[in-house]
């Protein structure tokens, strides 16, 4: 006789099978008995348990473990509430495309549809979020659906959605009575374009006068493709900003990210590019911010996405690094182009102007020499967890990522919160690896409770918060719309004392002077094993909007231009026009 087995048991076993190592939850009394199965695996030296102090901290926490890891990350909750916690992290994995699956408890088959306590539709909750979304009806099933769910999590690059009733995960099935998949299952892949779809794409691209190469998170691992085609054909890059980390900060070639959450020469050169050479991104301002005259090209592995987002002349489903490879081998080397100097000289200017200001020491503390010390104590392979906010744009354009670091945001849903749990997963995930979680006042009130979680499974994670007491992203949105501030103001928190508090360093920073012995103390904290936070009070001062620049004579009056080269020190920067006129 086989024996049997609890079907909370078994489901646990299922996610094993799959890699999983940590699920985050907090027990309730609709989700008991799956969390005592969860504790006999764990006793039993086999998953762990890692007990956040919010349900929506432990679903963003998942979600950024598929980012970081490339396989599925795991959330629970109870019933009603706990049920409604994870719905933030299912929209943040559902627009982001990042495999995750979230266990929701639910009463008992006979309490349902009672109107009992905490109870409610929950399949109905997360009808519109969840690529795969079910309710258990037996416990027999339970293990086979959770394991059925993971396969389609990872076949729609999305989360998935598993309500239990309480009762079925403590009743006993045949321990032979269940089989996951995991073996077996393997991840499609797109394939090389055809030679006919690469020499029409090759053809425009030798028509164009100022041709770009745009690429988004589907060109990860595909550096030194990216690069090597944007020398041969000389194809200036720009990215989508969760692309940030593929391409090492001093490619001369490299723009930055495009629109708000950006940098300048990607900006301008977007304005003036004949030709776009779209690859694995779904850039979702592309229809305001790209040239519609422009020529497009489009590369990707989703078929869905194909002419989504502009006019397109070629489109290719295929893999990004085969496409990529495949085109670099059968172009003829572009002759030296007057519109890639221009874009180089631009992006050095750029540079220069991020390196000032990173360096400026007079005046109140700003955010820029905040990541001088950041980028200073880096290691070559950290881990850079960014919150949503003014934090965002910042270290978008201020990190000089080496091209093995990872950086990663909330994306298209932008959860403010996202920071801290994405810290959370990286140094779960790679505990030898240096891990920061940057994130803006605003962003860090929502989360800083799971501080503690950082304390408890001993985390040496260096969380900087950027202070400014207001929520400087929207301070800057209404200042555009000329209307007055109201709204924003955070109060003065102390974010130092709330980490003592829950046993993480705490270090208030509030003169320029201080900060190298602040970051110098914070890495021998986290060298300890320790975590730490940085509280940097800096001033409510605009970075540059390089969306709505005014640096060009041809648009602008001499005093406007004047007026926004003081108020943003950019006496330095020149316009991509001014690098194109030199020739």
């Amino acid at each position: 006789m086989a024996g049997t087995i609890s079907s909370g048991l078994a489901m646990v076993k299922t996610l094993e099978s799959w890699g999983v190592d940590h699920i985050y939850g907090i027990p309730g009394g609709s989700i008991n008995g799956i969390v005592y199965a969860l504790r006999d695996e764990e006793e039993a030296g086999n998953i762990k348990y890692i007990h956040v102090r919010h349900e929506e901290v432990g679903a963003l926490a998942a979600v950024s473990d598929g980012r970081v890891t490339g396989k599925i990350g795991v959330a629970f909750g109870s019933a009603g509430p706990g049920a409604t916690h994870l719905f933030q992290g299912v929209y943040d994995a559902k627009m982001d495309k990042v495999p995750t699956l979230f266990i929701v408890g639910q009463v008992g088959h006979g309490q349902m549809n009672m109107d009992f306590f905490q109870e409610q539709d929950e399949s109905q909750l997360f009808s519109d979020g969840a690529y795969y979304n079910r309710t258990v009806v037996t416990a027999e099933s339970l293990p086979h659906v959770v394991d059925e769910a993971i396969r389609q999590a990872y076949a729609n690059h999305g989360p998935a959605v598993v309500v239990v009733p309480n009762d079925l995960a403590e009743a006993q099935i045949p321990a032979d009575g269940y089989y996951p998949a995991a073996a077996n299952f393997r991840k499609a892949e797109a394939p090389a374009p055809t030679d006919e779809e690469v020499d029409a794409a090759l053809g425009l691209i030798k028509q164009a006068k100022k041709p770009l190469l745009y690429i988004g998170q589907g060109v990860r691992g595909a550096a030194d493709e990216a690069m090597a085609l944007s020398e041969k054909l000389q194809l200036p890059i720009a990215y989508a900003a969760l692309a940030k980390d593929v391409i090492p900060y001093d490619f001369p070639a490299l723009l930055g990210s495009a629109m708000r959450v950006a940098s300048k020469p990607a900006n301008e050169a977007l304005a003036e590019t004949d030709l776009i050479l779209f690859v694995g991104s779904n850039f979702p301002f592309a229809e305001i911010l790209f040239n519609p005259k422009a020529k497009f090209i489009q590369i990707d592995n989703n078929p869905a996405v194909l002419g989504k987002r502009h006019k397109t002349e070629v489109a290719m489903w295929a893999d990004a690094k085969k496409a990529l490879a495949k085109l670099s081998e059968r172009a003829d080397k572009a002759a030296e182009s007057d519109w890639y100097k221009a874009n180089v000289k631009n992006a050095d200017n750029w540079r220069e102007y991020n390196d000032h200001m990173m360096n400026k020491t007079d005046g109140d503390l700003r955010f820029e020499p905040v990541f001088k010390e950041i980028n200073r104590i880096a290691e070559d392979d950290a881990f850079f967890s960014i919150d949503v906010g003014d934090v965002t744009q910042n270290s978008v354009r201020l990190i000089k990522n080496s091209g093995k670091q990872r950086w990663y945001t909330s994306g298209l849903f932008a959860t403010m919160g996202s920071g801290l749990p994405g810290a959370l997963a990286s140094k779960l995930s790679f505990p030898d690896k240096q891990v920061f979680s940057l994130a803006g006042d605003g962003a860090e009130s929502m989360v800083v409770q799971d501080l503690i979680t950082e304390t408890l499974y001993k985390l040496p994670i260096i969380n900087v918060v950027f202070k400014n007491d207001e929520l400087g992203f929207i301070v800057d949105e209404q200042e555009d719309d000329q209307q007055r501030r109201f709204g924003v103001s955070l109060g003065g928190v102390d974010f130092a004392k709330m980490a003592e508090a829950q046993g993480v360093t705490g270090i208030s920073v509030t003169k320029q002077a201080d900060l190298p012995k602040a970051f110098d103390e914070a890495l021998e904290i986290t060298k300890r094993g320790e975590p730490v936070l940085i509280d940097v009070q800096i001033t409510g001062e605009r970075p540059i909007p390089v969306e709505q620049l005014k640096l060009d004579a041809d648009k602008f009056s001499a005093e406007e231009i004047e007026k926004f080269r003081k108020r943003y020190y950019a006496e330095g920067l020149k316009t991509l026009k001014e690098f194109e006129s030199e020739g």
